[in-house]
């Protein structure tokens, strides 16, 4: 890249400055004197004024010298809503003309309030991390977690733009979902980390919505779901423990003990609780008998809710170990607790915990994604408002024909990212108000974990290569670009991470008998036979038709082999149909794309632009089916998996 920065005492105008013999780097080099010349008292007294306007332009604050350019602009972003062409043209193109027009005027209003009174609140945020007393002054223990006001603040716009509330109220029926994943959307860069337990307040209103909204539990939807900033409450998903990870199953220890009045005491220890300043939460724990045995596995998982404080503001026996010191998300309190007694309902029927809580997880792997491409988005624009205004090697960064390359690669990334985002909200809207086709409904189900594994990893890799684009400075704290990265890097992890979400798209198809697979193909076929019509995506529909042929042998050849071919094959496999349907980079973001059905589709309307169909046409330069591939070489064998083991341990006793 072209971005590179010089520390200000090397930078061209300091050279110059020096050569004219107007400038001194202090410390950097000897202090010229007179000493030993021949002169009159009248040139001693000008060498020393000369000496000391030296001086004096030295101590002068660089923004004070008229010769110095090592000051850059700051890249800057406007109205999120009116620069996102792409979402524009989007919602326009799917949104009925009623719709489109309340929500046009309401996403501009939106985008004017984030820029001028939210994005400041986010900055706030991150320079002032929650802190946890454990103890009063006179040795009480309190365990108060204190959140800053700006935090507090935004779980307050939260609730007054509806940031759950749209997705139930259904105002635009099966619109309502895509409606509130745009507003998120928007919203997400901006938020300070408060997206994160929007998500999980999004997915305990939807567990609780699946259950029929039950009398003891309205009151937690209604508050769950409010408009009202003074009613408005958040939840938490406590499931990781000690054991850690995403094997719930085995890893869940904590036990529930019924109690006369039929509510629950919980004792355990959870080891990674987010947003554990949050009013209520959702919670695994395993039933103890009469006996006080537990049955084992999920069977014996069953879900739980609880209030976190009582009215009182006092914790529900629940002790706050400490919270966790992590890389990014710190301006959210992450914590560990222990359970001794927590009382709670159950929600869901005995042995049944895990069902009952897919529809949290569900919501919140599409957060997830929401989330990666918000961020895609941000790094995106602002390095191109940074190549408008950044000068190297003589003229803007947006002359230099390799940087635009790179930027425009991170483009191409972030549309075909943002689209899968949109289908995924669309389908999800479909279900929710009973309009889903069964097609539609095994298609959710399989893009889900694709989409979450997906941008995931794309959208730490994009803010790599977008903090790159701004040389040193993008390595700088106080720019907040490495905030940026750091949160990124969450999402490949949390909700699950490649792997496990790789083996969870196997057992969609293996439980759908193949149904899922074929509502995948189906799918994509017809997004191709719109974009077939139109000559100049030709060369990418053969591209991706061809692709979907090498997914099917491969899915025929599979068929007779063992597991552990597929669980080899998984990743690739996935990352298989993340490319066809909507696509990725071969290994890495500076490479050239692949294509995509998604993206086809985008570029076959009739007011498409050229941009539309450069950035379809581009995603199908490369190899659409990396399963295809690494089957033929062999890689999903017992070989290579003896291969594998033996290229990490080497000579060392496995």
């Amino acid at each position: 890249m072209f971005a590179c920065h010089l520390p200000w005492w090397r930078s061209s105008a300091t050279c110059k400055l020096w050569q004219s013999g107007h400038f001194l780097p202090w410390g950097r080099c000897q202090m010229l004197t007179i000493k030993g010349i021949n002169t009159t008292v009248g040139q001693e007294q000008q060498a020393s004024m000369q000496e000391k306007r030296a001086l004096e332009d030295l101590e002068m604050p660089l923004a004070r010298r008229e010769m110095e350019t090592l000051f850059q602009e700051q890249p800057e972003t406007g109205n999120q809503y009116l620069e996102d062409t792409l979402l524009q043209s989007y919602l326009k193109t799917h949104l009925p003309p009623k719709v489109l027009e309340e929500v046009h005027q309401d996403l501009e209003r939106f985008g004017n309030r984030l820029l001028t009174k939210i994005q400041p609140l986010s900055w706030e945020c991150e320079l002032n991390p929650p802190v946890f007393r454990q103890y009063d002054a006179w040795g009480q223990r309190v365990d108060h977690i204190h959140t800053c006001s700006a935090w507090r603040r935004m779980k307050e716009i939260s609730a007054e733009e509806g940031l759950i509330a749209e997705a139930y109220e259904r105002r635009y029926s099966n619109w309502s979902r895509l409606y509130q994943a745009v507003k998120l959307y928007l919203f997400s860069s901006s938020s300070g980390g408060f997206s994160c337990p929007l998500a999980m307040t999004d997915g305990a209103a939807k567990v609780i919505e699946s259950l029929g909204i039950p009398g003891s539990l309205k009151n937690a939807f209604d508050r769950l779901t409010s408009r009202d900033p003074k009613k408005f409450w958040t939840s938490g998903q406590w499931m990781t423990e000690r054991r850690g990870g995403s094997d719930v199953a085995n890893g869940t220890e904590t036990v529930a003990r019924k109690q006369p009045d039929d509510t629950y005491c919980l004792y355990g220890f959870k080891w990674f609780t987010s947003a554990a300043d949050s009013d209520v939460t959702l919670t695994l724990a395993r039933i103890a008998d009469a006996e006080g045995q537990c049955t084992q596995g999920s069977r014996g998982l069953s879900l739980f809710f609880l209030r976190v404080r009582d009215e009182e503001g006092k914790l529900n026996s629940i002790q706050v170990q400490r919270l966790k010191d992590k890389l990014g998300t710190r301006q959210m309190a992450t914590a560990e607790l222990w359970l001794q007694g927590a009382r709670a309902e159950l929600i869901s029927a005995e042995g049944r915990g895990v069902a009952a809580i897919s529809n949290m997880l569900n919501i919140t792997r599409i957060h997830n994604v929401i989330t990666a491409v918000a961020a895609m988005r941000r790094m995106i624009s602002l390095s191109r408002d940074y190549a408008r205004k950044r000068v190297a090697f003589g003229k803007l960064l947006k002359d230099h024909p390799l940087h635009m390359q790179t930027i425009a690669r991170m483009e191409v990334q972030a549309r075909g990212a943002f689209l899968l985002l949109m289908e995924i909200v669309r389908l999800l809207g479909l279900a929710e108000t009973n309009l889903a086709s069964e097609q539609d409904q095994l298609l959710l189900r399989l893009l889900i974990p694709v989409a979450k594994l997906y941008t995931g990893k794309q959208a730490s890799a994009v803010a790599v290569e977008a903090m790159e684009s701004f040389g040193g400075q993008g390595y700088m704290e106080d720019t907040g670009l490495p905030v940026i990265l750091r949160d990124a890097l969450v999402l490949s992890i949390w909700e699950g991470t490649t792997n496990i979400l790789s083996l969870d798209v196997l057992r969609s198809l293996a439980k759908s008998q193949g149904q899922v697979m074929a509502a995948f193909l189906s799918t994509v076929q017809k997004k191709l036979e719109l974009a077939s019509g139109t000559e100049e995506l030709s060369p990418g529909v053969q591209r991706t038709r061809g692709a979907i042929g090498s997914l099917q042998q491969f899915l025929e050849a599979a068929g007779s082999e063992r597991a552990l071919t597929m669980e080899l094959a998984a990743r690739d496999f996935s990352y298989s149909l993340a490319r066809i349907y909507t696509g990725r980079a071969k290994t890495g973001i500076t490479e050239p794309w692949n294509g995509s059905a998604l993206l086809m589709e985008h570029a076959a309307r009739p007011d498409a632009s050229s941009t539309d169909v450069c950035a379809a046409l581009r995603w199908c330069n490369q190899e659409l089916c990396p399963v295809a591939v690494e089957s033929g070489r062999g890689s999903y064998g017992s070989g290579a998996a003896l291969q594998d083991s033996a290229l990490v341990f080497g000579s060392s006793r496995l």
